[in-house]
């Protein structure tokens, strides 16, 4: 019992063994993710198993229908996987009963001690006393906590609305009560949706000269997407993951849930890079000034009935984005996510996107009772929309008066803070087919768009958690270098390597969000000499495969060269990119080498 290594056989349903596999075993078989790991303590429930390292971490596997695992879900976990709420306790001993899980800790716990005054970011509570705070908060929790369970039985339209708790209640407690009303609508009895072809090589020659893939985009990937919308059935779009399987036409790809992943990232790239006439930059951006220069606004002038479609099929991918757990890579402005969660705009939302624009109005407003000065700065009775454009606001007026200039500003507000409605609710006309649209007035803006975008930043020890290492110890100087690396990286780069390595550019918000799917690293021998060799890449199975660099200078080169070079899934059977002055490959591949991974080493 020294090296600490965990065998189990019997019966394996519910995941119980830890093989990532409900088979039964008849003889006794070392469980793979422990490797590496030093057990020195383990229990096992009626269906789950707990299992502590010299290190204090904790693992658990099997049935989750009570949440016995600790993740926050109840989904039954295949194999071993850390318990992130106890990493740093410390824990020394562990024990189970048929449906819950006890551990224990010898260290001393940290006291909690208030700080000695508001903190300056707080500036509107600072002359309140942190006690008082700290009992407020409390007293929200136990509000949150008493309301959220019984949710289900208020109105969800008329008189009654849930939009007045939007600011009072916790954002643990209702994203919890929220996912419960999501997993009791989720379709579990298939693998994936149906068949889906897509042409990207079309999307190539429709865009060979820049500007839209075809006319309104309709040969994008997300232009053919919305053709097959009749076949997403709402049994498909309940579905927990991949809502459709790929085959791109041209491309020797099996998805086995990368090429999915690919073609939501690509439709996330096509709708901010000018393929699409949905999505346009703010007025800050276009101008270079103020804030969200780098977001985008639903185009208020993306009104035809295809238009109007596109958006609804656009509010399904983000419905997708919320069900599944897998984040959009959209780059949304703030007041976007405010109005999908119900809210009205206000002027100060106009500010966050188009700077001068109520300064503007003010000037207007202030001006003296000197006709003449208005007649010189011959000022028409319009107002330019979000796109840019020049909007008349009346039939009657033609230029501004000091007379009818508060009925000119009262009308370029009610026209800048609706320009958006028909748009908005398309979107969520389309999201309603995927989640329940009425619950989401409990969230706020960013709320929302946290759901559907994810962070923009990665955090690596998320990525951490999720991790599994295969032909390598965990504490080898070459994991240490990768994680290193990692944490050089700037978050542009994270991103190119989740593109590169998963298909996708953002984590998911939480380890549940996972779907107990493992970032993979794998270290081969088969490279030689190593240094003259990419890493290569299988969407498909979140797996990262490397050879045994000999630095961490090295592995940093060539990691950089695979997510640059490498960033998607190639239209040939694989991406294969040389390095320079050598003939050896680098691929991100849905086929080559598949039997390796499935095999043990």
């Amino acid at each position: 019992m020294r090296s600490g290594s965990v065998y189990t056989w019997g019966k394996g349903d519910y995941y119980r063994l830890g093989h990532n596999s409900q088979d039964h075993v008849r003889r006794p078989r070392k469980v793979a993710a422990l490797q590496g790991k030093k057990i020195i303590s383990i229990a096992t429930g009626s269906l789950h198993c707990v299992a502590c390292s010299d290190q204090g971490e904790v693992y658990t596997w099997g049935d989750n229908d009570e949440g016995q695992l600790g993740d926050g879900t109840t989904n039954a976990i295949q194999k071993p996987r850390l318990v992130v709420a106890l990493q740093g306790k410390k824990i020394t001993r562990v024990a189970c009963g048929s449906a819950h899980t006890l551990a224990w800790s010898t260290d001393k716990p940290m006291p909690r001690r208030l700080p000695p005054k508001v903190p300056m970011e707080y500036d509107v509570l600072k002359e309140l006393p942190p006690t008082l705070l700290r009992s407020r908060l409390v007293l929200l929790h136990h509000f949150s906590d008493l309301l959220c369970p019984v949710v289900a039985m208020f109105p969800l339209s008329g008189e009654v609305s849930l939009d007045s708790l939007r600011g009072t209640l916790v954002y643990a407690t209702k994203e919890a009560m929220f996912k419960k009303v999501i997993h009791a609508t989720m379709v579990r009895d298939r693998q994936h949706g149906p068949v889906i072809e897509l042409n990207r090589i079309q999307v190539k020659r429709a865009r060979s000269k820049g500007g839209l893939a075809g006319p309104d985009g309709i040969k994008s990937v997300f232009g053919q997407m919305l053709a097959k919308v009749p076949f997403l059935t709402p049994e498909a779009l309940c579905l927990p993951h991949r809502v459709w399987k790929v085959k791109f036409v041209g491309e020797s790809v099996d998805d086995c849930g990368g090429g999915y992943s690919e073609s939501i990232a690509e439709m996330c790239d096509e709708l901010q890079n000018g393929s699409l006439p949905l999505l346009i930059s703010t007025p800050n951006g276009r101008d270079d000034t103020g804030t969200n220069r780098d977001c985008f606004l639903l185009n208020p002038a993306a009104k035809s009935p295809l238009h109007i479609s596109m958006f609804k099929f656009l509010g399904i991918l983000m419905g997708i984005a919320i069900r599944t757990g897998s984040p959009l890579s959209l780059s949304l402005a703030e007041p976007v996510g405010k109005q999908l969660a119900g809210i009205t705009l206000c002027p100060g939302d106009l500010t966050e996107v188009d700077r001068d624009y109520v300064p503007g109005l003010l000037c207007i407003r202030d001006m003296s009772q000197d006709e003449k000065e208005f007649q010189n700065l011959d000022m028409p009775f319009s107002t330019p929309s979000a796109a840019g454009t020049d909007v008349p606001l009346s039939s009657v007026h033609r230029r501004i008066t000091y007379e009818n200039r508060l009925e000119y500003i009262r009308l370029a507000l009610q026209y800048r803070l609706h320009e958006f409605d028909e748009q908005v609710t398309a979107v969520r006309e389309g999201m309603a087919k995927v989640v329940p649209v009425p619950l989401l007035t409990l969230f706020n803006g960013h709320e929302l768009e946290t759901m559907v975008c994810g962070s923009p930043d990665i955090p690596l020890n998320l990525l951490k958690s999720v991790a599994t290492y295969k032909g390598i110890d965990v504490h080898s100087p070459l994991v240490q270098w990768f994680w290193e690396v990692m944490e050089e990286f700037t978050n542009q780069e994270r991103s190119l390597f989740l593109r590169f390595v998963w298909g996708r550019t953002r984590l998911p918000r939480t380890i549940a969000d996972f779907r107990g799917r493992d970032f993979v690293l794998q270290v081969l021998d088969k490279y030689s000499p190593p240094d003259h060799f990419l890493p290569e890449s299988y969407t498909c199975f979140f797996l990262l495969k490397m050879p045994r660099y000999s630095s961490k200078l090295v592995l940093r080169e060539k990691l950089k060269y695979a997510i640059h070079f490498c960033k998607s899934i190639d239209t040939d059977e694989y991406a294969r990119v040389a390095i320079p002055g050598s003939t050896h490959t680098s691929s991100n591949s849905e086929s080559d080498g598949l039997d390796s991974f499935a095999s043990e080493e």
